[in-house]
């Protein structure tokens, strides 16, 4: 407050832009920290410097460039309509849009970022435990040991040549964030410390357990999400903040820009591009109980759905194994990294039961069915017996407060506990998706042709959580997410330099472009229905929760595609009471609402129609993966709310790498995380020529 208090409003226009279109140097700091008492303050002053030649529209951009000149609105007299053309579009400014967008800037291409949320509160900074890569710095490790436990850990589902591009670019993805700043945690001889991980094994798992998550202490994410933010700074992209993505603008099969909405002002903005790159993180909150942000809504799904493309595998919901009981707040797998163990009621270590090797360290679904088969047998923990206890008390003090700072506050505010004395209580809870926007390992989006065949859309991109590379499969492991968004985001920033040059090319919109997107709008805004959004919302989460959880049923997920359906024809008795144009949230809440219904039912209806057990989708009817009929991507279409039955058909899965002389693909193989014997064989298939091993007596410690 001192610093803006000694400043005319002119200069604190000036600090806060700047003539390179962002915020600058040592004034960073202190914009971000007095961000959230002192926003209205800033505005206001603003509106006292209109004038000012380095301001324009509202704090929503971050560019000193001025809009084209509204144009006159066919629907309404109440919209005002601005163009812009850019080289590229990136909508969503958390890891992959933040890594694409300065990327893009970096190789001189002229491009705007589009976020709802400033890009440092996207959801990227809730991430906890690491990023994977085999660098080495805990024992020798290799990038091909970490491509078999992502194959392994995708339950055969993942696409083989994106899991290679991943594995192999993760080193240098990790050094890179270093060298742009990102504070690791260090060994004792300054190397990036790595802590031990679910699914992580060496020597394509006959070898124990790996060493292979970088990480921040527990806030990696944070970390990361901020070295993005502040590096993307450093270039010329231009940043359009809290504007919300309506829809895709498509002709002819081509994606041609975006058009958006200024949460500020309620103006349309048109966004004309060679280039659109959807990263808009998963869809969480069609459940009752996650781990998501409230904002995690699948908006850049459900924007690909409207524009009549199909979604990949979106019956695959990963479930955390550790959600604070009651509020769904991530305890972070690192917690079990560190040593922490889970134990039932009884005091017992159950996961020997089920994962004898790696135990608390088995894949995340691995886990989560553990916990729901513990409880539903009695062995909970608690007055009621629904949830299990996670102990780190046994750790040293020392070593929780430097390795896992954020869970101990975490767990103190949440569940009330002192995580140094006492357990914690942790439930499963929807963490991930695992499904999204069907994409090529270089992150092009894929429909399919009248043949069936893959057919790239030309001009639009997608990744992070709302693709489907699919680099995870059925199911992903831990600390593999931040790695997904960093090195495919880079990806698409490369693929773009490949496909186009900046400043060429670039076609005008057409005058209609985007026009039902605005009727949506004005409907919404003027809609008087009985029903509020929290109340549809609700339905449709509780619906999801009871009926689409950790085990599935024939007859249950019948059921709940029922009821999903009636919650869906409940939406347009929508009302909503405020009918302004500025910071209408009610109005932004309702849109975001549809994009979640449009991913509920595509994930309930595929999971009715996966009849077989694989990774997160577990079928208490259909127990076993059966590779014969279903080893392959489920796609789903469905364009709107109002699409009563959703199209469903399938893809092939991807089971070749890029290069064989680099690594071979990885035959499936049952899925288990016991014995000895059962790597043995794994390996025998994988490598035929290599002589057996003498056996040792010692007892096994291999996954």
């Amino acid at each position: 407050f001192f610093f803006f208090k000694q400043k005319t409003a002119y200069e604190i226009a000036q600090r806060l832009v700047g003539s390179e279109m962002c915020i600058r140097d040592r004034y960073q700091r202190r914009v971000h920290g007095i961000q959230l008492i002192s926003r209205q303050m800033i505005r206001s002053l603003i509106r006292q410097c209109r004038g000012s030649k380095l301001m324009y529209r509202s704090m929503g951009i971050l560019s000193k460039e001025k809009p084209k000149d509204p144009v006159e609105s066919d629907i309404s007299s109440k919209y005002t309509i601005y163009d812009h053309t850019y080289d590229a579009v990136v909508v969503g400014a958390g890891g992959a849009g933040l890594r694409t967008a300065f990327g893009l800037a970096e190789a001189g291409f002229k491009t705007a970022c589009i976020s709802k949320l400033f890009p440092t509160r996207s959801h990227t900074v809730a991430a906890q435990g690491g990023i994977n890569a085999a660098l080495g710095n805990m024992h020798h490790d290799d990038w091909r040991w970490h491509f078999y436990d992502t194959v392994k850990g995708s339950d055969w589902l993942g696409d083989q040549d994106a899991i290679h591009y991943m594995c192999k670019a993760a080193p240098s993805a990790v050094l890179e964030l270093e060298s742009y700043g990102m504070p690791f945690s260090r060994t004792n001889t300054g190397k990036i410390y790595q802590r031990a991980f679910g699914g992580g094994s060496k020597e394509y798992g006959k070898g124990g357990q790996a060493y292979r998550c970088a990480s921040v202490a527990d806030r990696t994410g944070h970390s990361m999400l901020h070295t993005l933010f502040g590096r993307s700074l450093a270039y010329d992209c231009v940043f359009f903040i809290e504007y919300f993505a309506l829809d895709l603008i498509m002709e002819d099969g081509v994606c041609r820009g975006v058009i958006c909405m200024n949460m500020a002002d309620g103006t349309i903005h048109r966004f004309a591009a060679n280039q659109t790159m959807i990263a808009t993180g998963g869809y969480g909150r069609t459940y009752y109980s996650c781990t998501s942000a409230h904002t995690c809504t699948g908006d850049g799904n459900a924007m690909v759905s409207r524009a009549g493309l199909p979604m990949e595998d979106m019956e695959f919901v990963q479930f955390h194994p550790t959600g604070i009981y009651g509020a769904g707040c991530l305890m972070t797998e690192g917690c079990r990294g560190e040593g922490g163990v889970l134990r039932n009621s009884k005091g017992e270590r159950f996961m020997e039961r089920y994962a004898p090797t790696a135990k608390d360290l088995a894949s995340r679904d691995v886990v989560s069915r553990a916990i729901t088969i513990e409880i539903m047998q009695g062995r909970g923990c608690g007055p009621n017996k629904d949830y299990m206890n996670l102990h780190i008390n046994h750790l040293p003090a020392a070593q929780i407060h430097e390795k896992l700072p954020g869970i101990a506050e975490t767990a103190m505010i949440f569940a009330g506990v002192d995580p140094t004395k006492e357990p914690i209580p942790v439930l499963p809870t929807v963490h991930y998706n695992m499904g999204g926007i069907p994409t090529n390992w270089k992150t092009e989006v894929l429909t399919l042709d009248e043949n069936g065949k893959d057919k790239i859309v030309p001009g639009l991109l997608s990744a992070g959580e709302s693709a489907c590379a699919s680099a995870h499969g059925a199911n992903r492991l831990g600390a593999n997410s931040l790695l997904d968004i960093v090195t495919f985001g880079k990806k698409a920033a490369e693929l773009t330099q490949e496909q186009y040059k900046p400043g060429v090319g670039i076609q005008p919109l057409k005058k209609e472009a985007g026009l039902e997107s605005i009727k949506k709008v004005e409907k919404y805004r003027t809609s008087n229905g009985p029903l509020s959004t929290a109340q549809i919302r609700l339905n449709m989460q509780k619906t999801m929760q009871n009926f689409a959880a950790v085990f599935r049923k024939e007859e249950i997920l019948a059921e709940g595609c029922t009821k999903l359906d009636e919650v869906m024809k409940t939406f347009p008795k929508l009302g909503i009471t405020d009918r302004g144009l500025n910071w209408n949230t009610d109005l932004v809440e309702a849109l975001e609402l549809e994009n979640l219904l449009i991913n509920a039912k595509q994930t309930i209806r595929s999971a009715l129609n996966r009849k077989e057990s694989r990774g997160a989708h577990a079928r208490d009817d259909f127990p076993d993966r059966n590779d014969k009929e279903w080893r392959k991507h489920t796609l789903t279409w469905l364009p709107s709310v109002e699409t009563e039955a959703v199209k469903l058909t399938y893809r092939p899965v991807v089971a070749t790498t890029l290069d064989e002389n680099e690594v071979k693909p990885v035959p499936p193989v049952k899925r288990v995380y016991q014995t000895k014997q059962h790597f043995q064989c794994s390996l025998h298939i994988l490598f035929p020529n290599t002589e057996k091993k003498k056996k040792k007596k010692k007892k096994s410690t291999l996954r």
